[in-house]
Protein backbone atom coordinates (compact mmCIF):
# COMPACT_ATOMS: atom_id res chain seq x y z
CA UNK A 1 0.00 0.00 0.00
CA UNK A 2 0.89 3.31 -0.36
CA UNK A 3 1.04 5.96 2.22
CA UNK A 4 1.72 9.04 2.21
CA UNK A 5 2.64 11.36 5.43
CA UNK A 6 1.46 14.76 6.71
CA UNK A 7 4.10 17.01 7.99
CA UNK A 8 4.08 16.00 11.38
CA UNK A 9 4.15 12.56 11.12
CA UNK A 10 7.11 12.77 9.18
CA UNK A 11 8.50 15.05 12.02
CA UNK A 12 7.29 12.86 14.87
CA UNK A 13 8.24 9.36 12.70
CA UNK A 14 12.11 10.72 12.04
CA UNK A 15 12.58 12.41 16.01
CA UNK A 16 10.80 9.45 17.69
CA UNK A 17 8.25 11.64 19.50
CA UNK A 18 6.61 10.36 21.89
CA UNK A 19 2.79 11.22 20.42
CA UNK A 20 3.42 9.22 18.16
CA UNK A 21 1.32 6.10 17.29
CA UNK A 22 2.19 2.63 17.12
CA UNK A 23 -0.18 1.85 14.18
CA UNK A 24 1.43 4.54 12.16
CA UNK A 25 4.45 3.02 13.15
CA UNK A 26 3.64 -0.18 11.93
CA UNK A 27 2.49 0.91 8.72
CA UNK A 28 5.31 2.66 7.78
CA UNK A 29 7.81 0.13 8.90
CA UNK A 30 5.96 -2.54 7.19
CA UNK A 31 8.64 -3.08 4.13
CA UNK A 32 5.38 -4.05 1.75
CA UNK A 33 4.07 -0.14 2.09
CA UNK A 34 5.72 2.51 -0.17
CA UNK A 35 5.78 5.81 2.11
CA UNK A 36 5.73 9.07 0.47
CA UNK A 37 6.16 12.60 1.34
CA UNK A 38 4.71 15.92 -0.40
CA UNK A 39 7.28 18.27 -1.12
CA UNK A 40 4.48 20.50 0.68
CA UNK A 41 5.47 19.02 4.05
CA UNK A 42 9.24 19.47 2.98
CA UNK A 43 8.50 23.67 2.30
CA UNK A 44 6.37 23.93 5.10
CA UNK A 45 9.11 22.70 7.43
CA UNK A 46 11.60 24.62 5.33
CA UNK A 47 9.35 28.05 6.22
CA UNK A 48 9.05 26.59 9.49
CA UNK A 49 12.94 26.09 10.11
CA UNK A 50 13.40 29.56 8.85
CA UNK A 51 11.57 31.16 11.36
CA UNK A 52 13.12 28.98 14.31
CA UNK A 53 9.82 27.67 14.62
CA UNK A 54 11.67 24.25 13.96
CA UNK A 55 14.64 22.63 15.05
CA UNK A 56 16.90 20.09 14.14
CA UNK A 57 20.41 18.71 15.26
CA UNK A 58 21.62 18.69 11.57
CA UNK A 59 21.18 21.73 8.86
CA UNK A 60 17.77 21.61 7.26
CA UNK A 61 19.07 20.42 3.98
CA UNK A 62 21.00 17.67 5.65
CA UNK A 63 18.52 16.45 7.88
CA UNK A 64 15.51 16.09 5.06
CA UNK A 65 17.78 14.06 2.84
CA UNK A 66 19.56 11.97 5.14
CA UNK A 67 15.79 11.23 6.72
CA UNK A 68 13.89 10.43 3.58
CA UNK A 69 17.12 8.19 2.54
CA UNK A 70 17.61 6.36 6.00
CA UNK A 71 13.72 5.71 5.92
CA UNK A 72 13.18 5.03 2.35
CA UNK A 73 10.37 7.62 1.90
CA UNK A 74 10.29 9.16 -1.65
CA UNK A 75 8.61 12.64 -2.33
CA UNK A 76 5.69 13.29 -3.77
CA UNK A 77 5.68 16.01 -6.45
CA UNK A 78 3.34 18.59 -6.79
CA UNK A 79 1.11 18.73 -9.69
CA UNK A 80 -0.70 21.44 -11.33
CA UNK A 81 -4.04 19.51 -10.87
CA UNK A 82 -3.43 19.32 -7.47
CA UNK A 83 -3.28 22.74 -7.26
CA UNK A 84 -6.33 23.49 -9.17
CA UNK A 85 -7.93 21.39 -7.09
CA UNK A 86 -6.86 23.15 -3.53
CA UNK A 87 -9.94 26.18 -5.22
CA UNK A 88 -12.20 23.69 -5.20
CA UNK A 89 -11.45 22.24 -1.83
CA UNK A 90 -14.61 22.85 1.02
CA UNK A 91 -12.96 25.36 3.64
CA UNK A 92 -13.07 22.68 6.71
CA UNK A 93 -9.21 23.15 7.52
CA UNK A 94 -7.54 26.27 6.86
CA UNK A 95 -3.83 25.57 6.56
CA UNK A 96 -2.27 25.95 3.41
CA UNK A 97 0.16 22.69 3.33
CA UNK A 98 -2.62 20.66 4.94
CA UNK A 99 -5.12 21.79 2.50
CA UNK A 100 -3.05 20.36 -0.12
CA UNK A 101 -1.86 17.45 1.36
CA UNK A 102 -5.34 16.66 1.74
CA UNK A 103 -5.98 16.96 -2.20
CA UNK A 104 -2.85 15.07 -3.17
CA UNK A 105 -4.50 12.60 -1.38
CA UNK A 106 -7.79 12.53 -3.18
CA UNK A 107 -6.23 13.00 -6.46
CA UNK A 108 -3.67 9.76 -6.05
CA UNK A 109 -6.06 8.29 -3.83
CA UNK A 110 -3.53 7.82 -1.02
CA UNK A 111 -4.35 7.16 2.70
CA UNK A 112 -3.18 10.02 4.78
CA UNK A 113 -1.08 8.65 8.11
CA UNK A 114 -1.75 11.73 10.47
CA UNK A 115 -3.11 12.36 13.77
CA UNK A 116 -5.05 15.48 12.40
CA UNK A 117 -8.75 14.78 12.95
CA UNK A 118 -10.13 18.04 10.66
CA UNK A 119 -8.98 15.88 7.92
CA UNK A 120 -11.60 13.20 8.44
CA UNK A 121 -14.08 16.31 7.15
CA UNK A 122 -12.48 15.10 3.56
CA UNK A 123 -13.31 12.22 1.55
CA UNK A 124 -9.74 10.82 2.64
CA UNK A 125 -8.73 7.79 4.43
CA UNK A 126 -6.97 8.66 7.39
CA UNK A 127 -4.73 6.52 9.46
CA UNK A 128 -2.93 6.61 12.86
Amino acid sequence: MKLLLDTHTFIWYVTNNSKFSSTAKLLINDGNNEVVLSKASVWEMAIKHSIRKLTFDTPFDIFIKRQLSLNNIELLDIKTNHLIAVATLPPHHGDPFDRLIIVQAMLEDLPIIGSDVAFDAYEVRRLW
